[in-house]
């Protein structure tokens, strides 16, 4: 069996702000300021063995800081992700009052963001659907799905789905059924996956059972698995994860990512890490394992995921 591997996502350094209950307002936010730190972190991760790369463009500039980064490098055995469906609109200003990000999932965005996607191949290996769901009528949009599996045809890329929300099962169950010319179409599927919601357990076991890939994003759930004044009702779950950070003389961070990496065994992991120090902490996941007597422990904390995406709805982008 291939083990997990940690993956990089750029979403928190691809733009000035991000879902996250953690906030840094020392950071210098400027455009310059987050291409120099973009870089660097993208150099040390592949220093430290990191291998697959997961952006998209609604990550602000994070596709164009990871095509630069791709072309002074053109690492041979870099994995490229990227995603289409959602646009950056918050145009680097701070605060903005307003969606960061504006979904559309018609075949001309499709065709427009694969336009400058494409430019990440040969190394690009993933292309995603980002946050498809029922609502969008994405899995029934015929002239949608014949121009992926064109792409997939020409290309051989894998085509997946990402998912949010708390009917993530049923979505993944559903683009597991799409066939174009009685062939599956995704193979792929971005989910999110943590302590707080577990409910895609069972289906992402199928789904890596049918030898398809799984790529678990929010495995920190955006912050909230370290402790935090406005989550008193967590403090049951920050004991526990503290003590196991203590025993294994980790973070918190990498408490979280072992479990994902010992419970579920995806194909990759990602993590969010927005610099050097953060990655590092992170991929300290790689040097432990959990016994079975702490992984049934961790497998209480989690919640309804009707609960868990009402509370991340309310979370602000920082």
């Amino acid at each position: 069996m291939i083990k997990t591997q940690i993956g990089l996502g750029l979403a928190a350094i691809g733009r000035p702000e991000y879902i996250n209950i953690r906030t840094d307002n020392s950071i210098d936010k400027s455009e310059d300021a987050f291409k120099k730190n973009a870089l660097s972190v993208l150099n040390e991760a592949y220093k430290l063995g990191v291998r697959y790369f997961d952006t998209a463009p609604s990550y602000g500039k994070g596709e164009a800081f990871l095509q630069e980064w791709n072309d002074v490098n053109n690492h041979y055995d870099a994995v490229l992700g990227t995603k289409w469906g959602y646009t950056y609109v918050a145009n680097w200003k701070l605060g903005f009052d307003g969606k960061h990000e504006v979904k559309d999932h018609a075949v001309e965005k499709l065709e427009e963001q694969w336009d400058v996607s494409k430019q990440l191949l040969p190394r690009l290996k993933y292309y995603q659907v980002h946050s498809a769901t029922f609502e969008s009528g994405i899995l029934e949009n015929e002239a949608v799905l014949n121009q992926l599996y064109q792409i997939k045809k020409e290309t051989g890329l894998h085509i997946g789905i990402t998912t949010s929300g708390a009917n993530q099962k049923e979505v993944i169950k559903a683009a597991i059924e799409v066939k174009v010319n009685d062939d599956e179409l995704f193979d792929s599927f971005q989910v999110t996956y943590n302590v707080f919601d577990q409910s895609s357990f069972s289906i992402l076991g199928d789904v890596l059972k049918q030898g398809k890939c799984v790529i678990i994003k929010e495995a920190l759930a955006n912050g909230r698995i370290f402790r935090n004044e406005k989550f008193q009702q967590y403090n049951k779950v920050y004991n526990i994860l503290e003590a196991l950070s203590k025993k294994y003389e980790v973070g918190v961070d990498a408490i979280a990512l072992r479990f994902i990496m010992d419970n579920l065994q995806p194909t990759y992991v990602l993590s969010g890490a927005s610099n050097k120090t953060h990655l590092k902490q992170n991929l300290k996941a790689l040097n432990f394992n959990f016994t079975l007597e702490e992984l049934k422990l961790l497998k209480t904390l989690k919640q309804a995921p009707e609960s868990y995406w009402k509370e991340r709805s309310s979370l602000n982008w920082n």
